[in-house]
C-alpha cells in the first residue's frame, strides 16, 4: 500500500460541494482509503481563469500498485463532473491532480516520469495554493528533499495566489 497526496480544485459552480463530492468519489474508488484532509483556501487563479478557485488536498492510501491505475480513477472522476480540458489553467468544473507518493513499505518518495504523469508534480514547489493544503495536512512532508513548509515560505509575494482560508473539505459551513 501506497500513500499518495492529491490536489482538488473547482472555480466553476457549486466549488465547495464539488470538492466535497470528489472527495467522497475518491473514497469510493477501489483500493483507496481517505486518511487526512487539508482545510479549503480561495484563490485568484493563475491565467486565464476567471473567478477564484477553492483549492485543498487529501491524504489517502492506495493499495493498488502503481499511480497510474490512481491517476486513470480521478480523471473518470474529474469527467464526471464535467470537466473539459481546453486551455491550461483555463476555468474548470473540477481538478484532481497526484501531487506526490510515499512507499509505506519504507517511507521513500514516489519518482514516476511517464505519459501524462510526473511525481512529484513538477510545479507543486511554485504553487501556494497546492502547498498551503499539503502543509495543513503534514507541514513536515518533504518533496525533492525540502520540507513543503520551507517551499511555502521561499515563494515571492507576486508567486503568491491565496486569498483566504474558506473552510472544510467535512461536511455543514462554508
Amino acid at each position: 500500500m501506497s500513500r499518495y497526496y492529491v490536489g482538488i480544485g473547482s472555480n466553476l459552480g457549486g466549488r465547495l460541494a464539488r470538492l466535497r463530492a470528489a472527495v467522497e468519489q475518491l473514497a469510493g474508488v477501489p483500493g483507496v482509503t481517505l486518511g487526512r484532509f487539508s482545510g479549503v483556501w480561495e484563490t485568484r487563479p493563475m491565467g486565464p481563469g476567471t473567478g477564484p478557485f477553492l483549492n485543498a488536498a487529501v491524504e489517502l492510501s492506495y493499495a493498488i500498485a502503481g499511480p497510474e491505475r490512481l491517476l486513470e480513477e480521478m480523471l473518470v472522476i474529474e469527467r464526471g463532473h464535467g470537466r473539459l480540458r481546453r486551455e491550461r489553467w483555463g476555468d474548470r468544473t473540477l481538478d484532481l491532480d497526484l501531487l506526490c507518493g510515499y512507499a509505506n513499505n519504507d517511507n521513500s518518495e514516489i519518482i514516476a516520469d511517464l505519459p501524462g504523469l510526473t511525481l512529484p508534480h513538477p510545479e507543486l514547489g511554485a504553487r501556494d495554493f497546492v502547498l498551503q493544503p499539503l502543509v495543513d495536512i503534514d507541514p513536515s512532508l518533504v518533496i525533492d528533499g525540502r520540507s513543503c513548509a520551507d517551499l511555502l515560505a521561499a515563494l515571492a509575494d507576486e508567486e503568491r495566489t491565496l486569498l483566504r482560508r474558506f473552510g472544510s473539505l467535512a461536511g455543514g459551513g462554508a
